[in-house]
């Protein structure tokens, strides 16, 4: 009786192992601490042999059916398909271990990802690759991998439905190959091969307000939070500061600078880990100054309400959102940046500024340092100007900052 992925996914180990046979020599052996592997079994030269093929889920029942369409082709041409993976052991075995695909791989995260971006970015990139590359192509020479192969792998993770995944796990693979190319362990990229390949992904933009009179509906919203004082502290400054969620809730009171009214955002905590320097209007500062007598003693602006010695949690903010009556469909905490970007920009602030402000990535790093300077200045008066215009939102009489 042929196999079914129900059936495989029900086996339950024993105290020996045993065998189930999908037919044709194809078998799944189950082994008494839960593996699933695959065999073969064959005759070559009247000689009874075995090939394993990989474990269960990682090689799937349908990569394991054409695997054994594979080795009833080579045995019609008289090769033994055991043989034939001997030897492409030993000539993969002569290329140096480091030419290999999860060596070359580490080696671009340690030199190309760490120096640049957050520690939890590089945890991400090497998870995905543990997850659905290293098992799959990790011990093969990196010059030897085709394009196929690595839409293999993409394709079966579109099958598990991931496919936002599937494209990211496409880009980093070609980030490596790209890597590889430029230390001399390969010769091309084989992504580049793959364009339209994929499922298109339909970009999702974090939820936002932007109409003027609704803003002003959720910043009076916000105004009358009745629940923690320090979780309506954060949620009044996010929008005059309109920093990642993550930035806002590791704030410290150490980065704050009164006198000259500054977020000095260490790199390590940014995404592109470089300073950010958040200028804070009059209004930035009245809220940490009214925040100050009850945390100023510690560590975080926002303490959780357990420890002192941790921030608020990720979720903090939004679940206030959600409390405040804002569905994830209408408003997030990062939706406040979106929010900022789309009225600054309506309103003619200069787009570089904008950016700088959003701390959004400067590829070249020249005009990166020379936009920072350049722009600093023009930041100050455009989050002063920000924060009278959302006080005009929300109904606050203000006199308007000068452009």
């Amino acid at each position: 009786m042929p196999l079914t992925d129900t059936m495989l996914r029900n086996l339950k180990p024993e105290e020996r192992p045993y065998r189930k046979s999908d037919g044709g020599g194809l078998y799944i052996q189950v082994e008494p601490n839960g593996s699933k592997l695959w065999r073969i079994a064959y005759r070559h030269q009247k000689t009874q042999k075995t090939l394993a093929i990989g474990k269960y889920p990682i090689v799937t029942l349908k990569e394991a059916r054409t695997k054994l369409g594979e080795v009833k082709i080579l045995l019609d041409e008289g090769t033994d398909p055991g043989e034939l993976r001997r030897e492409e052991k030993t000539r993969s075995i002569a290329r140096p271990e480091d030419d290999h695909f999860e060596p070359v791989a580490r080696a671009w995260i340690e030199k190309r990802i760490k120096p640049t971006y957050t520690e939890k970015h590089a945890i991400l990139v090497t998870r995905r690759l543990e997850i659905d590359v290293f098992p799959i192509i990790g011990t093969r020479p990196i010059q030897e991998i085709k394009a196929a192969d690595v839409l293999a792998i993409l394709e079966r993770m579109e099958s598990r439905g991931v496919v936002v995944s599937a494209h990211r796990v496409k880009q980093i693979i070609g980030q490596i190959f790209r890597y590889a190319v430029a230390v001399g362990k390969a010769d091309t990229d084989p992504t580049y091969a793959l364009r339209g390949a994929l499922t298109p992904v339909r970009e999702k933009h974090h939820a936002s307000i932007t109409d003027p009179s609704r803003i002003g509906e959720l910043l009076r919203a916000i105004d009358g939070y009745q629940g923690s004082f320090v979780v309506r502290c954060a949620l009044k400054l996010v929008p005059l500061v309109f920093v990642r969620s993550g930035e806002l809730r590791h704030a410290e009171w150490t980065e704050i600078d009164f006198e000259k009214s500054e977020w000095r955002i260490p790199a390590a905590k940014m995404k592109m880990k470089e300073q950010h320097i958040v200028p804070l209007s009059k209004q930035a500062i009245a809220i940490l100054e009214s925040l100050r007598p009850l945390t100023g003693d510690g560590k975080y602006l926002f303490p959780g309400e357990r420890t002192r010695e941790r921030c608020i949690s990720e979720n903090t903010t939004t679940a206030a959102l959600r409390r405040l009556g804002y569905a994830k469909e209408e408003m997030t905490t990062h939706g406040f940046r979106s929010m900022a970007s789309t009225i600054l920009n309506e309103h003619g602030w200069n787009r570089d500024a904008i950016e700088l402000q959003l701390a959004h990535s400067e590829r070249n790093s020249v005009r990166a340092a020379y936009n920072r300077a350049e722009h600093l200045q023009e930041r100050r008066k455009m989050m002063q100007w920000w924060a009278d215009h959302l006080d005009q939102l929300a109904g606050i009489k203000t006199k308007p900052s000068k452009r």
